[in-house]
């Protein structure tokens, strides 16, 4: 039974939305997040980066301060607006290769804590109380978790009924993504969707393990009825576009090619592959980028205790990662970079090719059947173990919680 229930988003004027949504300041160049606030107004990077065009910057706590005063700010010009009544919202973003439709809603933080809403990947706790004490100062949440459920005919009966109608908003970015976004506030419908979710035993964190985490901190420190829940959004599991990660670490610490080729084949079934680049498809089998050339590793046969253990993040961390290659904590070392799985293998070759890298791994996608079974038996991928879409715009709804 799973507690999902419609809140009264902070949101842009219908005319204003495709310039007030914004991708994550993470993925865009420094050169890109200047020439957007210096030429709108209106992007929500105004609120995420409030110092960028002054000559001190700020962190922590007196950055978090910032972005409360540039959102204030962005209420008080009506770029913002509160809606008068609690709703669901449907979000569609659609692209070239994939369609995702799915609810934006308010999900219980004590669904969390007694793990209803399942996790398969380890949080920094650092990480954890720096969220936390953004949402503390800054009021509010823009970023919804992706959460996953299993299909279900009276979720998508809404779906369908909303989306082959007119949409609040529509608008296509760059990158050919076109965004729409239907209001949900109809009682009847409301009443729907959360009895649909109520139906659904358990729902998986897809991306947002941190978000959720510093969720539960700060409703722990609160208890009140707006901290007990954080925005989300809900998809089914069969539309989520699952990619990897691959790694690359900068040192071979210490070994000679020829000695870490010698030694992987203590593990692995190693060959040598013509083809440039060589992605794996095989079961247990991963590919390498090692002084100009690719390999594919096949583990040897063994025996695993979890499932988590069974997946070739946690098999090349056993077998390479740790043991020959020193990286002891992935979540922490400096030595190891991770890309996802949109990035170009070429990018890979480049990096490793340039001396910035000494070796690269190129990992599979791992199924959402694994990821599940990860989640029921609770148990913990490594870090970057998968890199999966929807990957959502800021600032299209935002979930007060003050």
């Amino acid at each position: 039974m799973a507690i999902v229930r419609p809140f009264k988003a902070i949101r842009p004027a219908r005319d204003k939305a495709n310039l007030v949504a914004s991708r994550s300041y993470l993925t865009y160049s420094d050169e890109t997040i200047k020439e957007k606030i210096d030429h709108n107004p209106y992007t929500f990077l105004h609120i995420i980066k409030p110092d960028y065009n002054t000559p001190k910057k700020t962190t922590g706590v007196a950055k978090f301060k910032l972005v409360k005063e540039k959102f204030q700010q962005f209420i008080s010009d009506g770029i913002l607006k509160k809606d008068a009544v609690e709703s669901f919202y449907i979000y569609q973003k659609k692209n070239q290769l994939n369609t995702f439709t799915g609810i934006i809603g308010a999900s219980s933080v004590e669904d969390y804590l007694n793990n209803k809403i399942k996790k398969h990947e380890q949080t920094l706790t650092k990480r954890e109380k720096m969220f936390r004490n953004y949402l503390d100062i800054t009021g509010f949440n823009a970023e919804p978790v992706l959460l996953a459920h299993e299909p279900n005919k009276e979720i998508k009966s809404i779906l369908d009924k909303y989306t082959s109608t007119r949409s609040e908003y529509e608008f296509t970015t760059t990158n050919k993504s076109l965004h729409k976004l239907w209001i949900v506030d109809d009682v009847s419908d409301i009443k729907m969707i959360t009895n649909a979710f109520e139906k659904i035993e358990n729902i998986y964190i897809a991306d947002g393990h941190h978000r959720c985490a510093s969720s539960a901190l700060f409703y722990k420190d609160k208890k009140s009825e707006l901290s007990s829940y954080f925005m989300s959004y809900l998809v089914d599991e069969n539309q989520l576009n699952i990619l990897n990660f691959n790694r690359l670490v900068k040192h071979l610490n210490g070994l000679r090619a020829s000695e870490l080729l010698e030694k992987i084949k203590e593990k692995y079934t190693l060959t040598y592959k013509k083809e440039s680049p060589y992605s794996p498809t095989l079961k247990y089998e991963i590919s390498m980028y090692l002084e100009g050339k690719w390999y594919s590793l096949i583990a040897n046969k063994q025996k695993y205790s979890s499932t988590a253990e069974s997946l070739d993040p946690s098999i090349l961390s056993k077998n390479i990662l740790k043991p020959l290659l020193n990286i002891l904590d992935e979540r922490t070392d400096q030595n190891i970079s991770f890309l996802e799985g949109t990035i170009p293998l070429s990018v890979i070759k480049a990096k490793v090719d340039s001396g910035e890298y000494a070796v690269g791994f190129i990992l599979k996608p791992i199924s959402i059947t694994a990821i599940k079974k990860v989640a029921d038996n609770n148990e913990i991928m490594p870090p970057k173990s998968t890199y999966i879409q929807p990957k959502l715009r800021s600032g299209l709804t935002i979930y007060p919680i003050e």
